[in-house]
């Protein structure tokens, strides 16, 4: 059973994340599939740029809890959409969370229709927004991600927009969408690789400096106490002995 679907219309690769026994959230299994489609994606002088969008009411759940991915290989895939030498589109209209917030900073563009809701949930289950942090933070407004980091409260696709998670929003995505794969179609495969590159440099310095710290991070926050408490919590649908 394939966790990606993939179609192409006019040089455009939609890879659909489609995994709905789990919400879409990152499991090892997605990670990897996700990460060889990239791959081909990248190789195929065909595609001129990729969308990533979602079945269901959800893009991406975060870390599947269940099944997570390796740090290291979460680190990668964010790494490599960051990397690919074409264009990577984010198409959301539904609801994402903690680590499914990494892809969206990952992405080079991201659309949201207005029902799209996202939140940092990683606090309220005893960890941090850790290895998400590398693409996030050198792209997003730091003092609203200060608070929706610290809070995890959820918030719309205009405050996503405002504070630079979201490129754009609309009622319909894919309206929103049209004008910039018109644009995208229209540009050069080279002269986008090297654009991208400009835009990236600064990201993957983050990812040079930070990557081994974060990911370290990563690992001994959902080894602790606190975690293991917070996922258990999670998962029988009540509050964790922390909230007051």
């Amino acid at each position: 059973m394939t966790l990606i679907g993939r179609t192409r219309a006019r040089g455009v690769e939609t890879l659909t994340l489609d995994s709905p026994a789990n919400r879409n959230a990152l499991s090892a299994a997605l990670v990897g599939e996700l990460a060889d489609a990239l791959a081909d994606c990248g190789k195929d002088g065909d595609v001129r740029a990729i969308v990533l969008t979602h079945t269901g009411n959800t893009f991406c759940a975060g870390a599947d809890l269940r099944d997570p991915p390796d740090p290291d290989a979460l680190v990668g895939l964010l790494r490599q959409i960051v990397e690919l030498p074409k264009p990577v589109v984010a198409r959301v209209t539904g609801h994402v969370r903690a680590g499914g917030l990494g892809l969206l900073g990952a992405c080079d563009i991201a659309v949201a229709s207005g029902e799209a809701t996202f939140a940092f949930t990683e606090v309220r289950i005893g960890a941090a927004p850790a290895v998400i942090s590398l693409p996030l933070l050198p792209r997003t407004d730091p003092r609203a991600l200060a608070r929706h980091y610290l809070t995890g409260e959820r918030f719309d696709a205009a405050e996503a927009t405002r504070i630079g998670l979201i490129t754009a929003t609309g009622d319909d995505a894919d309206d929103v969408l049209e004008p910039i794969l018109d644009g995208l179609r229209r540009s050069a495969p080279q002269a986008l690789a090297e654009t991208k590159r400009l835009l990236t440099a600064k990201v993957l310095r983050t990812f040079d400096r930070d990557a081994a710290e974060l990911t370290a991070l990563s690992a001994r926050m959902f080894a602790s106490a606190d975690a293991r408490e917070g996922m258990t919590a999670f998962l029988e649908r009540r509050d964790p002995p922390w909230v007051l």
